[in-house]
């Protein structure tokens, strides 16, 4: 069954992240070119409204993202990026009793959210921007790091790798030296696989398989493959027809030991853990 280590609660801003099971986080996509939404929640009360349906679902943490990271997507200035991401950072931590993540890899992003109400970072680059370390550490909230090669508009122009599980881990294991040498403890971190991300499907598939390798590295994994292109070429399903593919890896995921799915379907996820939940409390 699963096999979630035990954590420390994570203190996240105001609230506290509970890491002794599973958790599930929620998409919340406010630019205009998301891969699976884009559009769809780029006004405050639209995104407000989405959110608050995520967390009756039962997210326990909405991810906010203001710059597009799929495959081919361009860099949008700090400024566009607070425009979209401050007025919805706000709104939820006004609103909603939720932990608010916030997908930047951008300084000034990380200050604003931070001031907001975010109680997370949640950088694809891992603080690799210039200030990005010095920014996160600024605001004393904890941070996930992710494995990428690359940018997003370049990423998957023929990545390639000896042992995609090593190389993932030394990447990981460096920027937690970065992040120590910024001051950002070790218990303040979360790390990310990075699946589809600068990855074929090769790649995403032999990583997703030995991913419990990853544990090594001492601290939670947070998992995002939901409706992603792994899903769509190995069942040959377009964005929308791959639901059961995001559940069938949800589910793996968590078995594996994952303390975070990042989802874009809260509800349909939340009631994959619950039922895991209830197998593995069974005598």
């Amino acid at each position: 069954m699963t096999l979630t280590s035990s954590f420390s609660p994570l203190p996240c801003g105001g609230r506290l992240l509970d890491l002794s099971r599973t958790q599930v986080m929620g998409i919340l996509n406010v630019t205009p070119d998301s891969f699976s939404d884009g559009g769809r929640f780029s006004h405050r009360d639209s995104a407000l409204r989405h959110a608050e349906a995520m967390w009756r679902a039962g997210a326990t943490l909405i991810d906010i993202g203001g710059e597009s990271t799929r495959p081919g997507a361009l860099v949008v200035s700090a400024e566009q990026e607070l425009e979209r991401v401050a007025p919805v950072v706000e709104a939820i931590a006004a609103e909603l009793d939720v932990i608010i993540s916030v997908d930047t890899s951008t300084p000034a992003v990380m200050i604003e959210a931070g001031r907001l109400g975010a109680g997370l970072i949640n950088d694809v680059r891992s603080l690799q921007r210039e200030g990005a370390l010095e920014a996160a550490a600024a605001t004393g909230l904890p941070v996930c790091l992710m494995h990428m090669r690359g940018e997003p508009t370049t990423m998957q122009q023929n990545p390639q790798y000896a042992d995609v599980v090593a190389e993932v881990e030394g990447f990981l294991r460096e920027r937690m030296l970065a992040c120590a040498g910024a001051g950002i403890g070790s218990d303040k971190l979360l790390l990310d696989p990075g699946f589809g991300f600068a990855k074929t499907l090769e790649h995403n598939l032999s990583l997703f398989r030995r991913m419990e390798l990853l544990h090594a590295l001492g601290r939670p994994l947070l998992v995002g493959v939901s409706r992603k292109s792994m899903i769509g070429k190995v069942l040959g399903h377009e964005v929308s027809g791959r639901l059961s593919g995001s559940l069938a890896l949800a589910a793996l995921a968590a078995a594996k030991g994952a303390h975070i799915l990042r989802v874009h379907d809260v509800a349909e996820t939340v009631d994959v853990v619950r039922m895991l939940a209830a197998v593995e409390a069974a005598e």
